[in-house]
């Protein structure tokens, strides 16, 4: 396999398409293309509008300026370390670049930030079957903790919760 040259930088407005066409493409790949129900307007709006609640960084190809990859992060909190940490909510890679350093590449420039921030830990989750995805986790020094399960309410049942 060729070693592709990239960079790793700071997502921009004009990075929003392709971000969201990666979206897409990690639902995909997670078998869960149905659950995409937001849109490129919100997704730009939660990333540059007045309240950013997310960040993005993402991986181009040097030679063809594609965008490839991406790492969509936000600011969590530890009331147990009483620290700011950083949540990565998805880390994704076109598989034709698979393999090329570019996932590992953006997990590093999160960390960095994490650091750079003074953040108290940097934490991500992963689907069960996920095999390459755990096993590339493990390999650059991440713990999967098998006793936490993650709970969500979504749509009406969040509404139905939310009512008094």
């Amino acid at each position: 396999m060729i070693q592709p040259q990239f960079t790793i930088r700071t997502a921009t407005i004009a990075d929003i398409p392709a971000i969201f066409s990666l979206i897409q493409a990690l639902a995909d790949y997670e078998k869960l293309s149905d659950r995409v129900t937001g849109d490129i307007a919100q997704l730009q709006e939660d990333l540059f509008g007045n309240n950013p609640c997310i960040e993005a960084i993402v991986a181009q190809i040097e030679a063809s300026q594609q965008v490839v990859g991406f790492a969509l992060f936000f600011t969590n909190y530890s009331t147990f370390l009483t620290r700011r940490g950083i949540y990565l909510e998805d880390l994704f890679v076109l598989s034709e670049y698979r393999g090329s350093g570019i996932g590992k590449a953006l997990i590093t420039k999160v960390a960095q930030i994490a650091l750079t921030r003074g953040c108290g830990r940097f934490e991500w989750s992963v689907l069960d079957w996920n095999a390459p995805a755990i096993a590339f986790y493990k390999r650059i020094g991440a713990e999967v903790l098998p006793d936490w399960r993650i709970c969500r309410v979504t749509g009406e049942g969040l509404k139905n919760l939310a009512s008094p």
